[in-house]
């Protein structure tokens, strides 16, 4: 019934569209006036020097109503744009020392200058092989990573072939749009092979979770075009301009129509940074601030009530914050900037949260400070860096999982995709990811050890309820980080007391039975290296140092 009412609704419509050509009734008296329901359109005028027509008692097929395709607004993005094809292994946490799974993945990028192809950092993470297509041109192009910000989700990546960039017009890079100003996507949802075009508008701006790396918080716009798996990397275009990257959405049973673009405050701070060859990554106080709105806590604390401040509720030591900044401490103002009891500063104009000062800012660059501690005023200076804590709770990509594995005990660093591969549900792992940074218990555990699995074998058996423990003492020897651990079992003392933390009894190995079952452990589960210390990169990978990168 749906479907009879929309075409009888067209039906209609299409009446009245053609009621509106205002056709004339004949003027002839020996012909009957064609009725009006008939909607004969006007008969064209008789060509220069022909006999006038003789009417004809059966009128003329009606005109089908020819609507002009609107114009491409952003112009030959064909010319631009760009397929990417990834072949990508992820890591195996479960048996760190294999190669992991092999998968595929299709995104976006467009050109730009150098010649170069931005696209999304997840789009071509943990890469093998990389091939790039471009409108019109069957052949598929061999590509190699050149620089990659998984803090920020942007890489460039490029084409060694001189042939790919023939013809290849480079893209511009526009504003920050206006709220309900439209907007286009482009790109090649579900893995199409063709470019696919969707409009929406700007419905928000504003510091989001970018879901790559899972912690860091930058601007993003939040727009209504459809974006699916296959826009990632695309451009988002307005008046011809790229005034974003795609790059993340959610999920139909989550919100329908929204998803969100980098805005290019963020694209070009990625391209100043990668001038020098490096990318440094994003910088970071180190620091939680809290609002101070309240009347009775704002007389605590010393200030008039005129809407400025707010207070130091965590500094994290290891951050460039640590060595200058105290609990309790009053922030009345950044690099001139007032800083509202509710967190914002006025910035060009607008009215943004105070990390959108420090997030203009490069590695080494320094901040200034107006605050109140104790009541008194204070002018502090803070140099900028990042906080290396803070990764332990990040996504990681293109590099080796690390791991010990002795006597069939597979022992692993605490990660976010540690806990994401074995959904660890001990509450006592969970507060020490949680509260990693909060309690800074990174100061005793830059490394937080896990006995993540057991490889069975005679000289592990009933050691199954230590899974999921975390290591505390190796025979009496604090253990802090993995090199810890693996530095504990190259010693040889008779037996190894391992002690976890709130575990009760510790789990004993006795180190000649584990000798003598080394090697059978190897063999019989294909234990190729039994350590990985370091997060190394992996040795297929192609970096800005691998070739010479085009600025």
């Amino acid at each position: 019934m749906k479907r009879l009412f929309v075409c009888a609704l067209l039906l209609c419509a299409g009446a009245d569209l053609f009621s509106q050509q205002n056709t004339p009734p004949l003027q002839q008296q020996d012909i009957p006036p064609v009725a009006p329901q008939q909607n004969t359109p006007p008969l064209p005028p008789p060509e220069e020097g022909a006999l006038p027509a003789k009417p004809s008692v059966t009128p003329p097929p009606v005109a089908p109503i020819v609507v002009a395709a609107p114009k491409q607004p952003n112009g030959k993005i064909q010319k631009s744009l760009v397929r990417i094809t990834s072949t990508e292994v992820e890591p195996d946490y479960r048996a760190p020392w294999n190669t992991g799974a092999i998968g595929r993945g299709v995104g976006a990028g467009f050109v730009i200058d150098g010649p170069r192809i931005m696209t999304n950092a997840h789009v071509v993470s943990n890469a093998r092989y990389l091939t790039v297509e471009r409108e019109g041109d069957p052949n598929k192009y061999p590509a190699r990573v050149v620089f990659v910000a998984h803090d920020c989700d942007l890489a460039l990546i490029t084409v060694d072939s001189p042939e790919f960039f023939k013809n290849m017009v480079p893209l511009g890079f526009g504003g920050i749009p206006e709220l309900e100003s439209t907007v286009s996507a482009y790109g090649y949802p579900i893995g199409g092979e063709r470019m696919s075009v969707t409009t929406g508008i700007v419905s928000r701006i504003d510091f989001q979770l970018y879901t790559h790396s899972s912690i860091d918080q930058h601007l993003a716009i939040q727009i209504s075009a459809q974006i699916n798996p296959g826009n990632s990397g695309g451009p988002v275009m307005q008046n011809g301009k790229v005034i974003g990257v795609a790059f993340q959405g959610y999920s139909g049973d989550v919100a329908q129509g929204v998803a969100y673009m980098i805005p290019t405050p963020v694209i070009r701070r990625f391209l100043t940074d990668i001038k020098d060859g490096h990318y440094d990554k994003y910088v970071d106080l180190g620091l939680t601030p809290g609002n101070l709105q309240n009347p009775a806590q704002r007389r605590y604390f010393g200030l008039p009530d005129d809407g400025r401040g707010v207070v130091v509720r965590t500094v994290i030591e290891a951050g460039p914050a640590g060595k200058v900044l105290k609990e309790g401490d009053v922030l009345l103002s950044i690099d001139d900037h007032a800083i509202a009891s509710d967190g914002f500063v006025e910035l060009e104009g607008e009215r943004v949260e105070m990390p959108e000062v420090v997030e203009r800012k490069f590695k080494g660059d320094k901040v200034k400070f107006e605050i109140l501690r104790d009541k008194k005023p204070l002018t502090l200076t803070i140099e900028l860096d990042t906080v290396w804590p803070y990764q332990m709770q990040a996504h990681h990509y293109d590099t080796r999982p690390r791991y010990v594995v002795y006597g069939g005990l597979i022992f692993q660093p605490l990660s976010l995709d540690l806990l994401d591969v074995y959904q660890i549900s001990d509450p006592r792992v969970r507060h020490y990811f949680d509260y990693y940074i909060l309690e800074q218990l990174y100061l005793q555990h830059p490394d937080i050890i896990v006995l993540t699995n057991i490889l069975p074998d005679p000289t592990n058996t009933y050691l199954g309820p230590y899974r999921s423990s975390i290591v505390d003492e190796v025979n009496g020897k604090k253990i802090a980080t993995l090199n810890d651990l693996a530095q504990a079992f190259a010693e040889t003392p008779d037996r190894f007391v391992i002690k976890m933390i709130g575990q009760g009894p510790p789990l004993v190995l006795d180190r000649k039975e584990v000798e003598s079952a080394r090697e059978r452990i190897r063999t019989r589960y294909n234990v190729i290296a039994e350590q990985n210390l370091e997060e190394q990169p992996v040795a297929a990978k192609a970096t800005a140092s691998s070739g010479t990168p085009h600025f």
